[in-house]
């Protein structure tokens, strides 16, 4: 005779959404109204403007606040910042209110009465980010011009000054005071970068570009040494000195697609990476290196006690002409 019983589950995220979806968690929690990609009002302080979202960006549902706030993350951390309990916490309160029955026994819920209807496909799904353009203002030109970039190369390179923008079709949330440009590409995708945010994750926001998204390709056709920067303006300033250069959206490998990879390789005979010279930076080029057989050269860490991390960085404190001189030092250029 077989032991009888009830196996016991434990109370995991896995086990949670093996009975319900996280879509049921978002829509059960939620206190205000909301759409699947749309800027609704934030559960997290006041709102003068919709400025959080419900979305499928990442593959899954996750949510992000636009108001300086720093909540995100996916329905188990929105609910534990929404209570102010421990991520432990939000899974005991998912089930009791559910009547899941594997923390909390014996709860008369039926569960089957507070499911909500899930759309039926979710996917990854970029936000359609739109822009309205100004002219460039001279306090703009100015902060251009201490990278030594005018007009002409911003034009060149897509970059615009903002008045506007809108998030799936809603008015996104701006400091009228604050400097901020859009990176387009492609005629379709924006990169709003504003360099003087407080909030260090609001300094890219909102963006659509996909992240195996290449700038500066055109610059490397055929030739024997390639640097790859993480970012547009360190290629704005190193091409002023040298011409084969390129740029990814970040310093991650998912930067480098099958394609990408192949693209470097079949139009360049060496390939080196050009990231901050912090921790991240440093790890994270030793790590592509060794994927894609690449080389790195970094600002050398010396400049740290400046605060410096990058080639604009150092173009903006001390000259292309320091810039010129590393890359010479590094043998890149002669």
């Amino acid at each position: 005779m077989g032991i009888q019983g009830v196996i016991k589950k434990e109370l995991t995220r896995e086990n949670i959404l093996n009975l319900i979806t996280s879509f049921d968690i978002y829509k059960h929690f939620m206190p205000y109204k909301w759409e699947l990609n749309k800027l609704c009002t934030s559960p997290f302080g006041k709102d003068n403007t919709p400025s959080f979202i419900i979305g499928t960006k990442f593959g899954e549902i996750t949510h992000a606040t636009f108001n300086g706030n720093k909540e995100k993350g996916d329905c188990f951390n929105f609910v534990s910042q929404l209570h102010g309990c421990s991520y432990i916490e939000s899974l005991r309160l998912i089930d009791k209110e559910f009547g899941l029955n594997i923390y909390h026994k014996d709860i008369n819920i039926k569960r089957k009465e507070i499911i909500y209807s899930q759309p039926e496909i979710i996917e990854k799904k970029y936000s359609t980010i739109q822009c309205i353009t100004r002219k460039f203002t001279k306090e703009e030109l100015k902060y251009w011009a201490e990278y030594f970039q005018d007009i002409e190369d911003l034009k060149k390179e897509n970059i615009y000054s903002i008045s506007k923008i809108f998030l799936n079709k809603e008015r996104f949330p701006i400091n009228m005071n604050e400097l901020r440009f859009g990176y387009l590409y492609n005629d379709l995708h924006w990169k709003i970068y504003t360099p003087f945010s407080i909030n260090k994750k609001m300094k890219w926001a909102p963006n659509n570009i996909p992240l195996t998204t290449m700038g500066g390709k055109q610059n490397i056709i055929n030739c024997d040494t390639a640097i790859v920067t993480k970012s547009l303006k360190d290629r704005m300033v190193i091409q002023k000195i040298y011409p084969c250069v390129c740029d990814v959206q970040n310093e991650s490998a998912m930067c480098f697609s099958e394609e990408n990879v192949k693209f470097l390789k079949d139009n360049s005979k060496r390939q080196i990476l050009n990231f901050d010279n912090d921790a991240t930076g440093v790890k994270n080029s030793q790590q592509i290196t060794k994927l894609f057989g690449f080389d790195y050269i970094n600002l050398p860490r010396s400049y740290m006690s400046d605060g410096l991390s990058d080639f604009s960085d150092v173009a903006k404190a001390y000259g292309l002409n320091t810039v010129e001189k590393i890359l010479k030092r590094k043998k890149i250029i002669i």
